[in-house]
């Protein structure tokens, strides 16, 4: 079992992610992001809005079990994540997930 706080951490650390519930919907919309996480508590209309384009687009969409105080502490950032989009994931093995 892949540990999501640890590889969410390494994909920030040496990947390429994006932060904001903005861009995350302009990924999945276009299908640039290889992976989407949204917090627990992530708005409804956007967390629909983002499903629906990833599922359209292919990009898998997982939602983080913690709210977006959470997920920004995983990510150590001194701002609130309702949603995140990664583009490269580094060293991190997250995509794993998609797998399980």
């Amino acid at each position: 079992m892949i540990d999501i706080d640890k590889a969410l951490a390494s994909a920030v650390k040496t990947g390429k992610v994006s932060f904001g519930a903005n861009t995350a919907l302009q990924n999945a919309k276009t299908g640039k992001a290889k992976m989407i996480v949204l917090a627990a508590n992530c708005p409804k209309d956007i967390k629909e809005q983002i499903e629906y384009y990833g599922e359209i687009s292919k990009v898998p969409v997982i939602t983080y079990k913690g709210g977006s105080m959470d997920l920004a502490e995983v990510c150590s950032k001194l701002f609130i994540i309702s949603a995140l989009s990664i583009r490269e994931t580094g060293d991190s093995d997250i995509l794993k997930l998609i797998e399980q």
